[in-house]
């Protein structure tokens, strides 16, 4: 990481100056720029985001007392852990967490169909997918990550407990047209009713949203009718596969899916339980916890479980539903200023681990937009995307949930062939859908912020509307080996990488140095038109170079400028926007990422999705394609 730029400061980086001199007070304002409704990894993405620029009034409420401390989410996907390298505590996840390196099948025993088998064992993550693994963590540690990070932000942002929503209105027009209404349920003052005038409300606020409910918005779906259960136990057991994930399907006594948890001990059972009513709730079962041990030890055997303690249980009920829209636009207005987000508009199982990483990604993708209409960079017609976008990935997921949860809870076929699922073809639907599991398959459609794949041939490894896949590179100031993924912070910046061509960069026929110079000085450069006066010429677009030469065979005093360039009160060079492949290492980037050696650049969104790419020398498309969006800066 990067700091010291606008002059010395002592003690811990992470820790930014508050940007005001009074620290957050415990009574709501009257008026705020961003109201956030929900406090879960949902709300926090969100908040996190905003924390960062304090001149933005952002505030959080939630209407429980005080931060979760045990959460019911726990898998953390590997497209998840890129996003909390954005906000700098992916190394405090990976130390904590238990780590998913394989996964186990088994499946009833031809010979005795009440015992079970181990059918098969794969790798959890394929070969260069990401450079994190797939992770499982308490949800509530997740969250003390978020509130780290927000309580050491400029805006020293806290969440504001024991609030409950009343009631939402939005007005026709006015700078902030969303009133709020929510009364405290604290025992100090209690009953007391908050007004509160916002330019965006974002409702983050669960499956029985109150935000979804003032805008008239039903979940719409269906239920399995199938009653699971779930416990996260301290136990004693001779199933040899107890700290790896495995599937289980019992020849009649139902299903089993086993997820360790971190700290070597801990691990989480799903037990599937009954087939309901047509109308039937899960709760009119009275399901107790020795209920859910007696039906694992069933499907279990001939192995034994011995619970010893049980951290956290509960029951549900499978189905998949979702909203038609995202945000309040639907009610005769352009631009949307009321969102839902996560479980507020889609809910679904959680045995695909996909619950809170997919919630988590809704508010990581609106939080930069936000940032870029509020500070008046943007057109608010950006924001139109977000439910566009969003409510289209959550489609693929219920299609995807409905299918996984199906297959789970069929029969398992017997080797004499008869109705069920059949447990190899159980593990290859697994194995195929491994990538979307992983998170990392989300393409967004084209839109002003994701071009048509016009250029696409130069950058294969570069999907448009996909995440910028990370690759190992060489930083040229000073040779360390990075990602450059991780330039990619959750600081709403968008990004140009300049995959350079095959001639030295310091010489006039190069192409990158070309579009350097061009970017650099000319009135049709995004880097120009976009970059208010006085602020740092990377504040809005970020330009980084990757050249073809090793580390060692260029002179960094010969690069172009506008890749060394002055920032902060002092006018220090940054010396950390040039890269080159790792050649010791056989990471060639251009070669792992199927870029062309004729050179392009490749286009990222704050979100850390590729939004364009282009030929070096395609100028006039690159400006094009920013004058979509953004807004020219005095």
């Amino acid at each position: 990481m990067q700091f010291h730029l606008n002059g010395f400061r002592p003690g811990d980086p992470e820790i930014y100056e508050p940007a005001r001199p009074s620290p957050q007070t415990d009574a709501l304002p009257e008026e705020v720029d961003v109201l956030i409704v929900g406090c879960g990894p949902t709300g926090l993405t969100l908040a996190a985001q905003l924390a960062a620029f304090p001149e933005i009034r952002t505030r959080i409420v939630e209407q429980k007392l005080g931060p979760l401390a045990l959460g019911q989410a726990d898998g953390v996907a590997c497209r998840s852990m890129e996003m909390f390298e954005a906000f700098g505590f992916s190394e405090r996840v990976m130390k904590e967490a238990y780590w998913v390196n394989e996964v186990t099948f088994w499946k009833p025993d031809d010979g005795a169909r009440d015992r079970i088998v181990r059918n098969g064992r794969i790798q959890d993550v394929e070969d260069g997918l990401s450079e994190f693994p797939h992770v499982i963590l308490n949800q509530a540690r997740v969250h003390d990550f978020y509130l780290d990070v927000m309580r050491d932000s400029p805006s020293r942002l806290e969440p504001d407990y024991a609030r409950q929503l009343v009631d939402l209105q939005v007005a026709p027009d006015g700078e902030r047209p969303v009133t709020v209404r929510l009364t405290r349920i604290d025992e100090s003052h209690r009953g007391e009713v908050e007004t509160v005038r916002a330019r965006y409300v974002v409702g983050c606020d669960g499956a029985r949203s109150k935000v979804r409910e003032a805008l008239g918005y039903v979940l719409k779906g269906d239920s399995a009718n199938q009653a699971w259960g779930v416990m996260d136990v301290l136990a004693v057991t001779d199933f040899p596969d107890i700290r790896l994930k495995a599937t289980i399907l019992s020849g009649d006594q139902g299903s089993v899916l086993v997820i360790p948890r971190e700290g070597g001990y801990l691990v989480r059972i799903y037990v599937e339980l009954d087939k309901l009513g047509a109308d039937e709730r899960v709760a009119n079962r009275s399901i107790t916890l020795d209920r859910l041990i007696e039906q694992a030890r069933r499907v279990m055997r001939p192995y034994t479980l011995e619970v010893k303690e049980c951290a956290w249980w509960s029951v549900y009920e499978i189905g998949q539903r979702i909203c038609d829209r995202y945000d309040d636009a639907a009610h005769e207005r352009a631009n949307p200023r009321v969102f839902i987000a996560g479980d507020a508009c889609h809910t679904h199982s959680p045995k695909a681990g996909q619950g809170m990483n997919v919630s988590m990604q809704d508010t990581f993708n609106l939080g930069w937009k936000l940032v870029s209409v509020i500070k008046g960079r943007a057109s608010p017609a950006l924001l139109q995307t977000y439910s566009t976008e969003r409510r289209a990935i959550a489609q693929d997921l219920i299609d995807f949930d409905r299918e996984w949860a199906a297959m789970f809870s069929a029969k398992p076929k017997a080797a004499t062939g008869d109705d069920g699922v059949d447990p190899v073809e159980f593990q290859k639907y697994f194995m195929r859908r491994l990538r979307f599991t992983a998170g990392v398959e989300t393409r967004y459609r084209p839109s002003i912020v994701s071009a048509e794949p016009t250029h696409q041939r130069l950058a294969g490894g570069f999907t448009i509307g996909m995440r910028f896949h990370s690759a190992p590179a060489i930083r040229l100031a000073d040779a360390k080996a990075v990602h450059l993924g991780h330039c990619v912070k959750a600081d709403g910046r968008w990004r140009i990488f300049i995959f350079a061509d095959r001639a030295n960069p310091a010489e006039t026929s190069s192409k990158a140095r070309s579009l350097c110079d061009h970017l650099a000085a000319s009135p049709q450069s995004p880097v120009l038109r976009y970059t208010p006066a006085g602020a740092d010429v990377d504040s809005i677009v970020d330009v980084r170079a990757v050249f073809q030469q090793g580390h060692r065979d260029l002179r960094i005093e010969d690069m172009p400028a506008l890749l060394l360039p002055r920032k902060g009160r002092h006018g220090l060079i940054d010396y950390e926007k040039m890269f080159c492949p790792d050649l010791k290492a056989g990471n060639d980037v251009f070669d792992m990422r199927a870029v062309s050696r004729d050179g392009c650049m490749v286009v990222v969104r704050p979100d850390q999705y590729v939004a364009h790419v282009l030929p070096l020398d395609a100028e006039e498309e690159l400006a094009a394609f920013f004058a979509g969006f953004l807004l020219p800066q005095v």
